[in-house]
């Protein structure tokens, strides 16, 4: 799988994110309307400047309109739209897509979800007949993603008792970097015996391995890579964007094993090549990646190629993917602190990538990050999509 890409051809120049959490008082509107005022206000841009906007939102409005009306955006083109969990990184790839094309000048793509008060539990939902995913819905994505845990310990000859560790880990430091996270919607930090004795929900899968269902938005100013230092002297550029879609249910496949996501291995892939990353292990600064679960972001780390095959919970273990340690994973907090707004979520690992780079990452800041990785995952295991986005510091020389 390959494709030419679009590096260093765009670039981010502004992004707003609400504080995630049960928003009660703001409707969805409200939410995505303070995440692009934000953004306008970083900017310095009026909204008449912004040329068009993507819009991703899982259920919580229709067409375009949810955003024209909210914005009053004169007439302005707005696309809805919607791919899972990864659907605010979908509406990134594309708005991204039109800039690099020549259509527009200026793009902003915004991500928002109201799910608290809508009747949505995470669980279970009804979907279309005929969307592609029929069979697993009598499966809840707890029990789907509960099937990981077994099946990584009996390949790899993993002890249960030390997976429970590594996934306890997961959710310990999650939950202690969204600590230092000012819109993350939990910040306490949660000790490792509350969260391996937390009531369980599917197979070994207890409370504190599940993220949570929230509220929030986020969005992103896009531009052409070389008008960004109009906008602010600290751009970010893209380097890569990659989207995998299963091609069929291995959910429901005998030969599906549960130790991977074919679909992660392909986006990644694709992405590496087309930043030119050859050792992601090394030339990765940081990773925002969809810990839906904790066994996800063990499984994760080695379809992303940032641990060998069997390695991922013994390297977690030892503190490598801490904020302070080889590879800083979730340093914002990720799905586990900042709950799951399912449309928003995608462009709220770009904002911490963002902050990163800048140096406005306030006490979670690293020590100058230049490449960011973002990993976003929808629909179940065996049968999902996924996208991969690569953004850095620099820009590779032009001409």
């Amino acid at each position: 799988m390959s494709s030419r890409g679009i590096a260093d051809q765009v670039a981010i120049v502004a992004m707003g994110c609400t504080r995630f959490g049960e928003r009660w008082d703001r409707s969805a509107e409200d939410l995505l309307l303070d995440a692009v005022q934000e953004a306008l206000t970083r900017a310095d841009v009026p909204l008449a400047d912004i040329d068009a906007f993507w819009l991703g939102t899982l259920g919580s409005g229709q067409s375009g309109l949810m955003l024209s009306r909210a914005l009053s955006s004169d007439y302005k083109p707005v696309t809805r739209v919607e791919n899972f969990c990864a659907t605010g990184s979908e509406a990134f790839r594309n708005a991204c897509y039109a800039v690099a094309s020549g259509a527009y000048d200026r793009v902003m793509a915004v991500g928002v979800e109201k799910l608290k008060d809508s009747g949505f539990s995470g669980l279970l939902r009804a979907d279309p007949p005929g969307a592609g995913t029929a069979p697993e819905l009598s499966v809840t994505a707890p029990a789907a993603f509960s099937l990981l845990d077994p099946a990584y310990c009996a390949k790899y000859g993993v002890d249960p008792a030390e997976m429970r560790e590594a996934m306890t880990h997961v959710a310990w430091k999650n939950h202690r970097n969204g600590m230092l996270n000012p819109k993350a919607q939990f910040r306490s930090e949660v000790s490792k015996e509350k969260i391996a004795d937390s009531p369980k929900v599917a197979g070994r899968l207890g409370v504190f391995d599940c993220s949570g269902v929230s509220d929030g938005a986020a969005c992103a100013m896009i531009v052409r890579a070389e008008d960004a230092y109009k906008y602010t002297d600290r751009p970010v550029f893209v380097k890569a964007l990659a989207l995998a879609a299963a091609p069929g249910r291995a959910g429901m496949d005998p030969a599906y094993d549960f130790t991977t996501f074919p679909e992660v291995v392909r986006s990644a892939q694709d992405a590496y090549a087309q930043a030119g990353i050859t050792d992601p292990r090394t030339e990765v600064s940081l990773a925002e990646v969809h810990d839906c679960f904790t066994p996800t972001e063990l499984v994760l780390m080695e379809d992303l190629g940032f641990s060998e095959r069997g390695q991922a919970w013994k390297e977690s273990l030892a503190g490598e993917f801490d904020a302070d340690g080889r590879l800083p994973v979730n340093v914002d907090g990720g799905l586990k602190s900042f709950g799951h707004p399912v449309g928003a979520s995608g462009l709220r690992m770009l904002y911490e990538a963002w902050l990163q780079m800048r140096g406005e990452a306030g006490d979670r800041q690293l020590d100058d990050p230049r490449i960011a990785l973002t990993h976003n995952l929808g629909g179940r295991p065996g049968s999902a999509v996924s996208f991969v986005a690569i953004v850095g510091t620099d820009r590779a020389p032009t001409g």
